[in-house]
């Protein structure tokens, strides 16, 4: 199985369809529900459903997931049915297995419902037809090169060592960002607070991301540096990467981390540790995306 430890959670939905071709001579009998074996409206939404929820039990590579909700519609057409199965989840992998396997599932239940009247009768096309949700559905493209510095907060860490920096470079360069500087500079109130006010009125970056200083220990003060220099706080940004981090370790309520806008600049601060960072990664990004046209006045239009 693939793992989607580190994704976060979102809604997923897919739709999938199963067509079956027949024999018009029994249209009447399917649309009255006079089959022997019973009436495929009924059959079709039960079986649906089953398959749906089932179908980490059939698919050995699938993910258990927790399914929120499963539609099944089946219509008469001239010549087959067509079985539409709609599968919503709130979860970290899509559920389009799911709608396939439910739309399979019932297309099989009507087949041996109908085939005691058409030994003709077919399964021709199961297909995904929509498939919403994941990052990907947050993915934006910028109207230009985002500009952005990568500030480590540390009184003894050197580049060579600065494993949480790299991390940071490395993703905001996967998110289209040019890094505009790099720096590891004390934990030292005031050289942070300077570093950050020249980032922001100076350079003019879209962001700044720091790592490092927001434990609890005597020498821990990049919040308290950061808090000094904003001029909005944007603490779902900070809630978000806790909470994210919480439900992979215990230890993520300690960060006193904090996040905020100065000028047009959005300032983030991360946790020291690599793991504490990727994880910060993980939460912050595409979401993070949207709010640079926010800042610009361009308003919730992608």
């Amino acid at each position: 199985m693939i793992d989607v430890g580190d994704k976060p959670e979102s809604l997923r939905t897919a739709v999938a369809q199963a067509l079956l071709s027949f024999d018009n001579k029994i249209m009447s009998i399917i649309k009255d529900g006079n089959s022997p074996k019973g009436n495929i409206f009924e059959i079709a939404k039960v079986s649906g459903t089953l398959g749906a929820k089932k179908t980490s039990d059939l698919i050995p590579y699938c993910h258990p997931i927790p399914i929120d909700d499963v539609k099944v519609d089946v219509t008469i057409e001239t010549g087959y049915v067509r079985i539409l199965v709609k599968v919503k989840s709130i979860w970290k992998t899509g559920v389009e297995m799911e709608a396939l396997t439910g739309a399979t599932i019932a297309a099989l239940s009507v087949y041996d419902i109908l085939k005691p009247l058409d030994v003709s009768i077919s399964i021709d096309n199961i297909k995904l037809l929509e498939k919403h949700g994941g990052i990907g559905d947050f993915k934006e493209k910028q109207d230009k090169k985002l500009e952005a510095v990568v500030i480590t907060i540390s009184d003894s860490r050197k580049k060579d060592q600065d494993e949480s920096g790299k991390l940071i470079i490395n993703a905001l360069t996967k998110n289209g960002f040019n890094i505009a500087a790099y720096k590891i500079i004390p934990d030292d109130i005031k050289i942070i607070e300077k570093e950050l006010i020249h980032s922001s009125d100076d350079l003019k970056v879209n962001i700044v991301i720091t790592t490092g200083g927001t434990g609890v220990g005597p020498r821990d003060v990049t919040p308290e540096a950061t808090k000094r220099i904003l001029e909005k706080e944007v603490s779902g940004i900070t809630e978000n990467l806790r909470n994210y981090g919480q439900s992979r370790t215990p230890l993520s309520m300690l960060s006193r981390g904090v996040s905020g806008i100065r000028g047009n600049t959005l300032i983030v601060n991360m946790p020291g540790s690599t793991n504490a960072v990727s994880q910060s990664i993980n939460a912050l990004f595409p979401g993070v995306m949207h709010i640079f046209r926010m800042i610009a006045g361009q308003g919730h239009h992608k």
